[in-house]
């Protein structure tokens, strides 16, 4: 791995929310070997940039991604071949590093195979933390059949472009568990509500017995990891909390007291947004089902009132945006709409900071310390003033870095 010098940059320091001129930093073995002003260049050294008048920040990180949905229909995905589901993947996950999501955790569909593609450069892809296939009941938000007077024995096991599996029952729920976390998954997720696109479960609805919850849990805590819970309503997020889930995904219709019970049981939540304004405005174009497009405004409407109410009683939240098919462009106007709502900083720390700590790797990702990874963007303009230099598809981005490597250079330097 290289070794350079980025001299005399603005370097964004978010745990205290400022930034700090005229900083030195020292990649090495794709780590972040030294920081400070007026730094010597190691001999060894390959290349010194000059940052001067840039911003260097942390690469974001996305808590709720699905990088194999690549149609706004997951019942398509769900029927799509493995091969042709994988290829159109590839200028997904493509798109989230050029945008500067230099890590990401996929909320269903993404193995450890597409994770280690990732890790080892075959792919250009952002790090990828997969749950394996999500775990649905019969009739959940993770079912994607039609309704029927007679179901056939779901297949959605083995595709891999579905983000989830159906299945029933406490020693069920327990062996596709086992399953996912064999199999690599680095965390469990689990469809705790019903869903927008999903054919047939209301947004109400809640997703298995608490003994089926329970169970899961247990096997993410024996495997030392823990299970994030798609969940909507106070009822659904309570009983996912109740279980012992760590993180509840989009949670737009949550109430104070459910909000005070997340805050006092150390519970994060990833609120995705984007997706609903996103899934309201191109869905219907894009081939979104009847079905779904009449639940959107079910959760749309209400989820800004919901992140004014989790950060207002002190909830933490992680980034997410949980774009389907050609959305998934959109990316990073998620932290456009959180800014308006928590101000830049916090949108910021969502994406990097609090993430982090979402996936275990508190000072080793989403922070510019010594020893941190080496994942670092460099930006024109100060997002903590202009949120808008990191949104419009990156445009305001002139490098993503990568574990010390550079993902993408506008910078006009020559990079090792």
């Amino acid at each position: 791995m290289p070794t350079y010098v980025l001299k005399n940059a603005n370097l964004l320091d978010l745990r205290r929310g400022e930034l700090i001129d005229g900083m030195d930093v020292v990649v090495a073995d794709g780590r972040i070997a030294e920081m400070g002003h007026g730094l010597k260049t190691p001999a060894a050294a390959q290349a010194t940039l000059d940052l001067r008048g840039l911003t260097l920040m942390p690469g974001l990180i996305d808590c709720h991604v699905h990088v194999m949905a690549s149609h706004v229909n997951l019942g398509v995905t769900a029927r799509m071949p493995n091969a042709l589901g994988v290829i159109r993947a590839l200028p997904i996950l493509k798109g989230m590093l050029q945008r500067g999501f230099t890590t990401v955790r996929d909320a269903g569909g993404a193995d450890w195979a597409l994770a280690q593609a990732a890790e080892t450069g075959l792919i250009e892809a952002p790090r990828i933390f997969p749950s394996g296939k999500a775990l649905s009941q019969t009739g959940g938000h993770g079912d994607f059949r039609a309704r029927s007077d007679q179901l056939e024995s779901c297949a959605c096991s083995f595709r891999i472009a579905s983000i989830s599996r159906v299945v029933d029952g406490v020693d069920d729920v327990r062996r596709a568990a086992r399953d996912e976390l064999t199999k690599g998954a680095t965390q469990i997720k689990v469809m705790a509500s019903g869903g927008v696109a999903s054919p047939n479960d209301p947004v109400g609805n809640t997703g298995y017995s608490m003994d089926e919850l329970r169970a899961i849990v247990d096997e993410a805590t024996a495997w030392q990891t823990y299970v994030m819970a798609h969940a909507y309503t106070p009822r659904a997020i309570r009983r996912a909390v109740e279980a012992g889930v760590r993180t509840i995904e989009h949670g737009n219709l949550v109430d104070e007291a459910t909000a005070e019970l997340l805050k006092a049981s150390n519970v994060f939540v990833v609120p995705t947004l984007i997706t609903y304004d996103m899934l309201s405005s191109e869905g219907p174009g894009l081939g979104l089902p009847q079905e779904s497009i009449a639940k959107i405004d079910d959760v749309r409407l209400v989820g800004r009132e919901a992140i004014a109410l989790l950060h207002r009683v002190g909830v933490r939240m992680g980034y997410g945006s949980d774009l389907l098919g050609e959305s998934h462009t959109h990316q990073s106007e998620e932290l456009r709409v959180r800014a308006e709502i928590v101000g830049n900083l916090e949108a910021l720390r969502s994406a990097t900071t609090v993430a982090a700590d979402i996936l275990q790797r508190t000072g080793e990702l989403g922070v510019l310390q010594q020893g941190a990874l080496a994942d670092m963007l460099v930006v024109r303009g100060n997002p903590l003033k202009d949120i808008n230099v990191l949104v419009e598809h990156g445009q305001g981005i002139a490098a993503v870095i990568q574990e010390g490597r550079f993902a993408r250079n506008d910078l006009g330097q020559a990079v090792p």
